[in-house]
């Protein structure tokens, strides 16, 4: 029996045992906590049905403004840095940056956090641009079936991801894939992921469950339910031990984060931080990862890792700093 025909007989449990103990024969006994910073709150496509940006292009006057001020990102990327958070990617609508900005604000980053950074920019053809600030390219895919994904992303076809996955490839990058659960998809159709991910060759998988944004077509839809996520991800797991797994949940699904790890997430992601640090929203994802016997890397607890006020790297950055502080301070438990 397959591991999907498993999920679709309800033999989850068996799937998310045997992921774990494959997790841990593969040495996968750290969690990383993860956070995607944004560039921008622009999309010049912003058609994709279950996005939040889809409900702004018709709000934005100005796209510029939407832009987020370059210190403030950086000085967020050194939060994360004292905190033991990776970052997830730089993420950013189409045509929210040019690609000197991005490259410049990637090798800043770069040089406070040491660690070359993931983009996730939409479809580009200027990888070349970039060098050794960056580890690799993710493509939004969302859903791999193909009929469901000209549907739900119809300026995002899946040929022209992975023609830049293959060209990223070519330049030594790594490739990475955003899937989200809940858009309409069945279990069949992780047949299709399964595809994706031999045919592109991807080495980083990033799973969310549906948000359902006010605006969107999905807002009234339901997350989807915890076993199925967990079992979608201990199939890919058990499909490709050697894939680097991260996935998300939000803070009104926290108990997802044990299953989720048990299942074969090496790390997780899309928290607020700012808003859960040091609250017991936080104390609760920590509690999550203990129980599953793993060791977490980052905190989403300990004041003293904020630091001071002011930037180990650039003055510029001071502001910011002390405002990100701030925020996670005034929800100090």
């Amino acid at each position: 029996m397959s591991f999907i025909d498993k999920i679709k007989n309800f033999e989850i449990l068996e799937l998310i045992d045997k992921a774990n103990n494959l997790s841990l024969k593969k040495g996968y006994d750290e969690i990383s906590l993860e956070r995607a910073i944004f560039l921008s709150w622009w999309c010049d496509k912003g058609d994709c049905s279950f996005c939040y940006m889809s409900t702004q292009k018709n709000k934005i006057k100005d796209p510029k403004k939407a832009k987020r001020k370059v210190d403030a990102i950086l000085a967020e990327a050194e939060i994360c840095k004292r905190l033991g958070w990776n970052i997830e990617f730089l993420s950013g609508g189409y045509d929210s940056f040019e690609t000197p900005e991005i490259k410049s604000i990637a090798n800043d980053i770069y040089k406070i956090t040491k660690t070359p950074v993931w983009l996730n920019i939409g479809i580009t053809d200027d990888l070349k641009e970039y060098n050794e600030e960056i580890i690799g390219v993710t493509g939004a895919v969302e859903i791999a079936e193909p009929k469901l994904h000209d549907k739900i992303c119809p300026s995002k076809s899946l040929n022209d991801i992975g023609n830049m996955l293959d060209k990223a490839s070519d330049l030594g990058f790594k490739k990475a894939i955003t899937i989200i659960l809940g858009l309409g998809e069945t279990p069949d159709d992780i047949e299709y992921l399964i595809q994706y991910i031999k045919d592109y060759k991807v080495d980083r998988v990033i799973f969310y469950s549906l948000n359902p944004h006010k605006g969107t077509e999905f807002e009234n839809s339901s997350q989807p339910a915890s076993l199925y996520y967990a079992g979608v991800v201990a199939t890919i797991r058990l499909t490709f031990p050697d894939i680097e797994i991260i996935a998300g949940t939000w803070t009104d699904n926290l108990a997802n984060i044990g299953p989720l790890i048990l299942s074969g997430a090496n790390g997780i992601t899309k928290f607020p931080l700012f808003k859960m640090f040091g609250t017991k929203y936080g104390k609760r994802a920590e509690k999550e990862v203990h129980w599953t016997g793993r060791t977490l890397k980052g905190t989403f607890t300990d004041i003293d890792k904020l630091g001071n006020e002011k930037s180990e790297f650039n003055s510029d950055l001071d502001p910011f700093i002390k405002r990100y502080i701030k925020e996670s301070l005034k929800n100090k438990y």
